[in-house]
Parts: C-alpha cells; sequence; structure tokens
C-alpha cells in the first residue's frame, strides 16, 4: 500500500505548481464546480499508477489542478464506488495519495435520498455524522502506523467549524442550509420505501452510497472533512415515487448554483 500511494504521489507532483489546501471529491451530477477553477491542469486517472477508473455517468475520471476563490484545490471529478466491485482500499486509495500530497482538508459532495420530513428536492445538506451500513470497513486488516492508528476517533467525522461557517455563510446570503446525518448503503439500488423508512427509524435523515470510507479513512490520516449532500429525491413507507439515475443527476443541476456558491464561500475562508 505505501509503494503503491507513493508512485501515486509522485506521478501528480510534477503537475502542482504548490500543495493544494484542499482536495475536493465531486459527487454525481456535482461536477459543474470544475467550471469554478481557474489555471486548469487536468490528469486523467488512467494514467495515474494504481488509481482504479471511473463507472458511472456523471463522474468524469479526472483530477483537476486548479484554484478557486485565491486557493490552490486538487479536484476528483469522479469518485469511486464499492457497487462498482472495487474493494474498500481500492475505493479510498485517492483520499490516501491526497494525504501523500500534503493536503489537510478534504471536501466531499454527493447526491442522497431524503427521509427527513423538512427536506425538499434541492435542498442542501450539511452533513455533522454519519451511519456506516457498508458491508465492508476501509480500515480492516493490517493496520499501517505510518497512516494512522489502529483505532480511529470517530467523535467529530465532520469538522464543526467548517460546518458552522457554511451555515453561517448561507444565512448570510439568503441561502437556506440545512444539517443532517448521512447513512451509507452499499447501493447500486435505490432504497425501497421500506429501506428508506429503516433508514428514517435509525436516526438518519438522507442516505447515499459514498462518502463514508472517505470519511473513515480521511479521519484515519488526521484530514480535516466537510461533506454537502444535494437532496435529490425523498423516500419513506409513505411514499413510492419511481427514481432513476437520470432524475438524480437533473436535481443535482438544479442545485449547483447554491452548492457552488457555499463551497467557494469556505474555501474562500480562513477557516
Amino acid at each position: 500500500m505505501l509503494e503503491k500511494i507513493t508512485q501515486a504521489v509522485e506521478y501528480i507532483k510534477p503537475f502542482l505548481t504548490e500543495t493544494p489546501e484542499y482536495a475536493i471529491v465531486l459527487g454525481s451530477g456535482l461536477g459543474k464546480l470544475q467550471d469554478e477553477v481557474q489555471d486548469k491542469v487536468v490528469i486523467d486517472y488512467t494514467d495515474i499508477p494504481h488509481f482504479p477508473k471511473s463507472t458511472v455517468v456523471g463522474h468524469k475520471g479526472k483530477l483537476i489542478f486548479g484554484k478557486i476563490e485565491g486557493k490552490p484545490v486538487l479536484m476528483m471529478a469522479g469518485r469511486f464506488h464499492y457497487y462498482e466491485g472495487y474493494n474498500m482500499q481500492e475505493v479510498t486509495f485517492p483520499m490516501r495519495v491526497f494525504k501523500g500530497l500534503g493536503i489537510e482538508k478534504l471536501l466531499l459532495s454527493n447526491a442522497s435520498g431524503g427521509v427527513n420530513a423538512d427536506y425538499e428536492v434541492g435542498d442542501a445538506v450539511v452533513i455533522k455524522d454519519h451511519i456506516n451500513m457498508m458491508p465492508e470497513h476501509p480500515l480492516r486488516g493490517k493496520n499501517i502506523d505510518e497512516l494512522g492508528p489502529r483505532f480511529v476517533d470517530m467523535s467529530e467525522p465532520y469538522d464543526k467549524k467548517m460546518r458552522e461557517f457554511v451555515i453561517n455563510f448561507g444565512n448570510e446570503n439568503g441561502i437556506e442550509v440545512k444539517e443532517g446525518i448521512y447513512m451509507g448503503l452499499q447501493g447500486p439500488t435505490f432504497e425501497t420505501p421500506s429501506e428508506y423508512g429503516m433508514v428514517r427509524k435509525l436516526g438518519a435523515d438522507c442516505v447515499g452510497m459514498s462518502t463514508v470510507p472517505e470519511v473513515i479513512v480521511a479521519r484515519h490520516m488526521g484530514v480535516r472533512v466537510f461533506c454537502i449532500s444535494v437532496i435529490t429525491d425523498l423516500g419513506g413507507p409513505e411514499i413510492a415515487i419511481p427514481v432513476s439515475h437520470e432524475e438524480v443527476l437533473n436535481a443535482a443541476n438544479t442545485a449547483m448554483p447554491t452548492v457552488v456558491k457555499l463551497v467557494k464561500g469556505l474555501i474562500g475562508s480562513n477557516v
């Protein structure tokens, strides 16, 4: 693992003119944020040693280095999912590489199904905690002490200062930002009405098929994490509405201007 990380890091480094302040992972339909990057340098995943390939529509499969709000960022346009057939070490490999490049802040985005009665399609939700229901854990197996401790403190998986800043920034700019708990399920099927009901009963506000493994591995390495989720559909025992990936992408695209403004606000701050 350490050798693979080193090889990927050494390949990427020459493309970077400075150490990125943020690594950014773009979720389903949230790729338009890359249009905000100035002075772009694009690296195909296929060229990076040991990087998996993105197979999902809406996930382009490129690293983009440049600046947002004057700050250097490294953007992952397309993430990897457990349901694609990758193991959790492969899914989270980019997080290891980001840390190897010296990046200390991780900004995640995703599309999720809302089960909180106060949520509406298009809402931007700052994730404050998660419930891990994935069938494999990214830290299972022998711990690599050079990367982090055997047992990881998860009392604050999502950085409180960054969360508070974005909520306050939204209020100051007339943007309603909600907070919630995200549940990570394996996928790739969307949840049944009863499964949405289970998510709600177990204490989550929204549900998706990504993010949680990335957060765990980032926290294993001491990286600060922020996550914003776009509610792209609603579900529950009393709701039986067909959901398609195309509808998820359309809903995420509609919410994109809001997400872009919030993310740019966070990047431009010194939080």
